[in-house]
């Protein structure tokens, strides 16, 4: 099973077998640079495809054999655009899973209630979403988790235990945040890519073209071209004999603390 621990011992291994080898027949000494280069290289993939489980096991689709699909988005709550979703989605009869960053909730609070009372379930996506955060030690990134979940709680009376990590960036930091903060860690199976694809036929394709059952679909409520095809994309998807089921009950899992 490929992980971060598997790996740290194939290649300690590896390079005790290199150094005899190096030992009894003058092998190269760029061969260790080449090593090292093979060792960050799977690092940076564990580290930025989460589908991966490198560090530590994610939810990134539901049941394969259930014709079921889950929206989730990210970064909200926005004053631009998360209204605008909320308004489809309750036109659509849909519900959804919110992701959001604790210091956008002062001051829309309203919007937070509304996910909330509209049927929609909230999940963590840090207080800060800093860019520096696969930075953060342990104990700073569980603070950081822990600032969300008490923002959210105070307006809304939810803590969550979905969690989505900022960028989908994991690490062994994240790793001991996450199992001591009692988080599920959520991943995706399909990213939209709304925040770089500009032209709206190209993301509905994008998006419809990858569909599969048991999906987790990833979009941003900051996005102007995901209001703009939402509408089209849950007909289509509904067309396609899809059911669009919010998160926690196509995963079966208690999204709340």
């Amino acid at each position: 099973m490929l992980n971060h621990r598997n790996v740290n011992i194939f290649f300690v291994l590896f390079i005790l077998a290199w150094i005899l080898l190096d030992h009894h027949f003058h092998l190269s000494p760029a061969a260790y640079a080449w090593i090292l280069l093979v060792y960050v290289s799977v690092l940076f993939c564990g580290s930025y495809f989460i589908q991966l489980g490198y560090f530590f096991k994610s939810v990134n689709s539901g049941n394969i054999g259930e014709k079921e699909i889950a929206l989730s988005f990210d970064d909200g709550p926005a004053t631009s655009y998360t209204m605008d979703i909320l308004d489809l989605l309750r036109e659509k009869q849909v519900e959804s899973i919110f992701f959001c960053i604790g210091k956008n909730i002062p001051g829309n609070e309203n919007i937070l209630k509304r996910i909330v009372d509209e049927g929609h379930i909230i999940g963590n996506h840090s207080y800060s979403h800093h860019v520096l955060f696969d930075l953060f030690g342990a104990d700073k990134m569980l603070d950081d988790l822990q600032k969300m979940n008490t923002a959210a709680d105070s307006v809304t009376g939810r803590i969550p235990r979905f969690f989505r990590p900022p960028y989908g960036v994991t690490n062994p930091n994240l790793k001991k945040a996450v199992e001591r903060g009692g988080f599920i860690s959520i991943g995706w199976s399909i990213r939209s890519l709304d925040t770089v694809i500009r032209n709206e036929d190209r993301l509905m394709k994008k998006v419809l073209g990858s569909l599969k059952p048991g999906a987790i679909l990833l979009f941003h409520d900051t996005s102007q071209i995901t209001v703009k095809i939402l509408p089209a994309l849950i007909r289509q998807i509904q067309q396609k004999g899809y059911r669009i089921v919010r998160l926690d009950k196509m995963l079966k899992l208690n999204p709340y603390a």
